[in-house]
C-alpha cells in the first residue's frame, strides 16, 4: 500500500490540492509517497513536485531503506519509484463533482483511475464536456505520473487507439489539457 502525504507529513486531502488545472481539476503542488515491499523488506519513499513547464510531477528525492534484518540487498540498490508515483498521483488530484473529491476516492478497481459508471457515461455519443472532463482526469493522471496518456484512455474507457487519440486532441484544442504534457518516448521515473 502506498502512503501519500503533504511535504509536511499531513494526510493528503482535497484542501492540499491548490494547483489549478482548468476549472474542474486541482492537484497537489508537491507530495511525499512511500511504500514497503514485503517481499524485499525495502521501504521506498519519494518526494515529487509539479512542474507546470513539464506538465508532470518530477521526483526530486528518493530514499530506500531496509525495514527488516533479512532484506534483499540487491533490491535496495535498484528499487523502482515508478509504481509508487503511479499509485500516488490519483491521491494528489481532486475534481469538482459539486464538492472536491480526490481521484483516488473515485477509483473502484486496482489499477483504475475512474469508476466504471463514469467510463460508461463518457463513451456515449454526445457526452461533450463530461467526456472532456474525464479525458482531463485520465490524461492528467497518466501524464503527471510519466505514463502514456493514450494508453491510459484506451484502458480506462475500453476504446480503440484512434478514438483515444481523437478525444485527447479535442480536449487539447478545447483547453482541457493546459498544464499537462506528455513527451512521446519519455519514460516514467524509475
Amino acid at each position: 500500500m502506498t502512503k501519500v502525504t503533504t511535504l509536511g507529513g499531513s494526510k493528503m486531502t482535497e484542501a492540499a490540492m491548490t494547483e489549478r488545472i482548468g476549472d474542474s481539476l486541482r492537484i497537489a503542488p508537491a507530495f511525499v509517497a512511500s511504500a514497503v515491499n514485503d517481499e524485499t523488506g525495502i521501504e521506498t519513499a519519494l518526494e515529487a513536485y509539479y512542474r507546470r513547464d513539464e506538465g508532470r510531477y518530477v521526483v526530486t528525492t528518493i530514499v530506500n531503506k531496509a525495514v527488516r534484518n533479512d532484506f534483499d540487498r540487491e533490491a535496495l540498490r535498484r528499487a523502482a519509484v515508478s509504481p509508487i508515483l503511479q499509485t500516488a498521483v490519483p491521491w494528489c488530484m481532486a475534481i469538482d463533482l459539486e464538492q472536491w473529491v480526490t481521484v483516488g476516492d473515485l477509483t473502484e478497481g486496482e489499477g483504475r483511475i475512474i469508476p466504471d459508471y463514469m467510463a460508461r457515461e463518457v463513451i456515449k455519443r454526445g457526452a461533450g464536456d463530461t467526456r472532456m472532463e474525464v479525458i482531463q482526469i485520465i490524461y492528467g493522471a497518466a501524464a503527471l505520473a510519466g505514463l502514456p496518456p493514450v494508453k491510459a484512455v484506451q484502458h480506462e474507457l475500453q476504446v480503440p487507439h484512434r478514438t483515444a487519440s481523437d478525444w485527447i486532441m479535442k480536449a487539447r484544442k478545447g483547453g482541457w489539457l493546459e498544464g499537462l504534457n506528455y513527451a512521446v518516448g519519455r519514460q516514467a521515473e524509475s
